[in-house]
């Protein structure tokens, strides 16, 4: 940060994607897989200048393989953050599908998004039953095996708790210097650990600021001690308004949908037994104040329960910026911003947050595509 206040490292911006328009406060509209409109949400994404979209998992959503190999014939150059949940599919496999995506989708487009899972009954849908720690401890050996698969040459044995393999090998190496970034999420000390050991960018929920910058520097700490060090991400939920009064007056709107919708949500979700320590930050956090750091809200998150990114920072366009850069100052270089009202919100952020966030950044992004059906979408 200089001296005149503009951050001047280059940050990723990442949106979400999804098969349907649904929200906290939006009903399914449609099918829940629809070719169409994912095809629509990523290149509306792509048109309003994201890097990247992550394709979240869930034991009822679509899979995720099959929607990033989707999206990346329909766009030119967005990446792809999937997510991707240790303990259903070998880590040799995973690895093997990573490279195979990277060669045949365009290398440097993928990332994975490990979450170890703190969601019980959505992990017994899967046919997961073992507990919070041990589920790290597995994701700490899948890890080991992807990471060491993608990195080497070599035939890899390994054996330990969870994992046993002998003369794994991939057919390739990742398609560009850049690799196959990992990133990972979790709260836990367990998560911390593994996090350290194994992730390029650990990603953390919107929390208040002081509480981010504790751990970040829980993570650095850790990460220092085996001789790594990693990037951070912050996921929000930007709500925007002409005036910082308009924006507020939507912030209630969203609260009174999402209260509307409390039920709706909570069944599609599923019912949750949640081991969640991510979940439990952002609910002390609203337990303690529904505003943090002038425009934090937390409100939200102590309506659904945060069964995941569930917090949002209120204002115009510019202070939203600005609230940004603080997590910027912290050490995230990359910004998940995601809205409740999806499809129309990405295309807000193209049009009102995004350059500005480039401009603060000294990275004015000259390659926006623009699709020609990239148009704000009915209500």
């Amino acid at each position: 940060m200089d001296h005149g206040g503009r951050t001047s490292t280059n940050v990723e911006i990442i949106g979400m994607i999804a098969t349907q328009e649904a929200s906290e406060i939006l009903p399914l509209q449609g099918a829940p897989i629809d070719a169409d409109f994912t095809a629509r949400f990523a290149q509306a994404h792509e048109a309003a200048g994201f890097d990247r979209v992550l394709i979240g998992y869930g034991s009822h959503w679509a899979d995720g393989w099959q929607v990033a190999n989707h999206v990346a014939r329909v766009t030119d150059q967005l990446k792809l953050l999937l997510a991707h949940r240790p303990g259903f599919v070998a880590p040799s496999l995973t690895a093997r599908q990573a490279i195979s995506f990277d060669h045949l989708a365009g290398g440097g487009r993928l990332a994975l998004h490990i979450i170890t899972g703190g969601d019980e009954a959505d992990q017994h849908r899967d046919g997961d039953f073992l507990d919070h720690d041990a589920r790290y401890r597995r994701t700490a050996e899948y890890l080991h095996i992807v990471r060491s698969l993608l990195a080497g040459s070599q035939p890899l044995d390994f054996d330990g708790e969870f994992y046993r393999v002998q003369g794994a090998r991939l057919p390739a190496g990742p398609a560009t210097s850049t690799g196959i970034p990992i990133y990972f999420g979790g709260a836990s000390p367990a998560a911390v650990d593994v996090g350290a050991r194994y992730a390029d960018v650990y990603m953390l929920w919107g929390e208040p600021l002081a509480q981010a910058q504790s751990r970040i520097d829980a993570v650095r700490a850790s990460a220092a001690s085996v001789g790594r060090s990693v990037g951070f991400s912050v996921s929000v939920r930007p709500i925007l308004g002409a005036t910082e009064a308009e924006a507020w007056t939507r912030a209630e709107e969203v609260a009174q949908r999402a209260m509307e919708q409390r039920e709706r949500f909570a069944g599609y979700r599923g019912r949750r037994d949640s081991s969640s320590v991510g979940s439990a930050r952002l609910l002390a956090a609203a337990a303690e104040a529904e505003v943090h750091d002038e425009r934090l809200w937390t409100r939200i998150a102590a309506i659904t329960g945060a069964p995941g990114n569930s917090t949002a920072l209120v204002g115009t366009p510019e202070q939203v910026c600005a609230a940004l850069l603080r997590y910027v100052e912290l050490g995230c270089d990359r910004l998940l911003i995601r809205g409740f009202w999806p499809f129309n919100d990405c295309i807000e952020y193209g049009q009102e947050l995004i350059p500005r966030i480039r401009e603060a950044t000294g990275r004015l992004d000259s390659r926006v595509i623009q699709h020609p059906w990239a148009e704000r979408s009915a209500p």
